[in-house]
């Protein structure tokens, strides 16, 4: 997934976690830096949000269930791995794939594990902490091989 998608994806989503917080567009709109008339424009399909906005966005609201189950995993760290476009770790503490999350593959005490909507790969610890982050399939199994030895 690139910005642009990942852009729109969370455009789609603004109106519904807008209002699962209880905010009305002026208070949305304050929140995110942006005009109401933008915000509004947004809510309606008829622009995208820009990547600032959205940046903001997720690290902003990062514990609503509809962005999670939009996205599939913690919305900052995706942000992080789109933005970044590379491989990336984090060490930080998982639910360990319960939802929207297949197994792929193990070694030692790691596992790696897909996620079922966005595709990339994570490899998590048998303490469910996320070590890995890539939508590269094999540069993730390499790096599974690497912890698991």
């Amino acid at each position: 997934m690139d910005k642009e998608s990942f852009s729109k994806l969370i455009s789609n989503k603004m109106k519904l976690v807008r209002t699962e917080q209880d905010y009305s567009q002026d208070k949305m709109a304050e929140v995110l830096g942006i005009s109401k008339k933008t915000l509004i424009q947004i809510e309606k399909g008829r622009t995208i949000a820009n990547w600032t906005s959205v940046v903001a966005f997720c690290a902003l609201f990062n514990q609503s269930e509809i962005l999670i189950s939009a996205i599939g995993d913690n919305p900052v760290a995706f942000v992080q791995l789109i933005a970044n476009n590379v491989e990336g770790t984090s060490n930080e503490k998982t639910m360990g794939g319960r939802i929207w999350w297949k197994e792929v593959g193990n070694k030692g005490n790691f596992r790696l594990q897909q996620n079922l909507i966005s595709n990339h790969f994570r490899i998590l610890d048998e303490d469910n902490f996320r070590w890995f982050s890539s939508f590269d399939e094999d540069e993730a199994r390499r790096r599974l091989n690497e912890l698991g030895a």
